[in-house]
């Protein structure tokens, strides 16, 4: 019999499925809750042929971009990344932040989930996805068996807060996504989540909005040539407002979950 603790958290969890609007199963049958890392590590998908792969599109260098280029390529390790953006002078928006927001969860994890900026609260810890968005994230992830704990590893696509938690520029995401691409390179997952639009349109470089982009699976060219699989999802903070979306978040964690217990992605395949 589980203890009181994980009673409460089954409750939970199956809270926020009612609540997204879960209609159907994951698996034929319950799997144990206590999974093993491995266990949620398959073998890396092969790219689908119908999706067509994204690179960043050609951008009219500045200094600025040329020195984030640089200093990113320099990187060998996840610390040695970190160090690299602590130390970049390029953005005023360190000169207003309170901390670098690098990462949290687990280097090597499965699924990689970018999100779009530090928050205030973010700011103050230094971590990104934290009270209230992060909460509701955690539980997203939960309903499907993942964890930072375990199996995500979690960036933004700007390491430092924009004052007042404005949206960031196309030139901020632009200037920062050297790193963001390094990022993904040196942490290895096998799976993308892009929660939010901000992310999703400067990681796939395109000019179509969130609720055109989720519910499909697209492809991403990383640094070195690589070709990772992303699905965009819509962003805690936007569910938070809008309760009404969870069923379509719902559905992407569905598609993130097949993709995962499958060892493929069906390009095509539609929540």
């Amino acid at each position: 019999m589980a203890n009181p603790s994980e009673h409460l958290a089954l409750l939970a969890a199956l809270r926020w499925q009612i609540a997204m609007g879960a209609d159907e199963a994951i698996l034929e049958t319950a799997a144990p809750r206590a999974r093993k890392p491995a266990a949620l590590q398959p073998e890396r998908p092969a790219a689908a042929p119908e999706a067509t792969p994204r690179a960043a599109a050609p951008r009219k260098a500045t200094p600025h971009g040329e020195a984030a280029a640089a200093l990113a390529g320099t990187a060998n390790t996840l610390e040695e990344l970190r160090e690299a953006m602590a130390g970049f002078t390029g953005s005023p928006l360190r000169e207003t932040a309170t901390n670098l927001v690098f990462s949290d969860g687990v280097p090597g994890a499965p699924v990689m989930v970018i999100g779009e900026a530090p928050g205030a609260e973010e700011d103050r810890q230094g971590k990104p996805f934290v009270g209230a968005s992060g909460q509701l994230l955690d539980r997203m992830f939960a309903s499907v068996g993942l964890s930072r704990a375990e199996s995500l590893y979690i960036t933004n696509i700007l390491p430092f807060r924009p004052p007042g938690n404005r949206t960031p520029t196309d030139a901020e995401i632009a200037l920062f996504l050297p790193f963001v691409l390094r990022h993904v390179a040196l942490a290895k997952p096998r799976l993308l989540v892009l929660a939010g639009g901000v992310a999703a349109k400067g990681v796939l470089q395109s000019r179509e909005g969130i609720t055109r982009l989720r519910g499909r699976w697209h492809q991403v060219s990383i640094l070195g040539g690589e070709v990772l699989m992303a699905l965009p999802t819509l962003h805690p903070a936007y569910l938070l407002r809008n309760p009404i979306a969870k069923r379509d978040a719902w559905a992407d964690l569905l598609m993130l979950r097949r993709a995962m217990n499958d060892g493929g992605i069906g390009a095509q395949e539609k929540p």
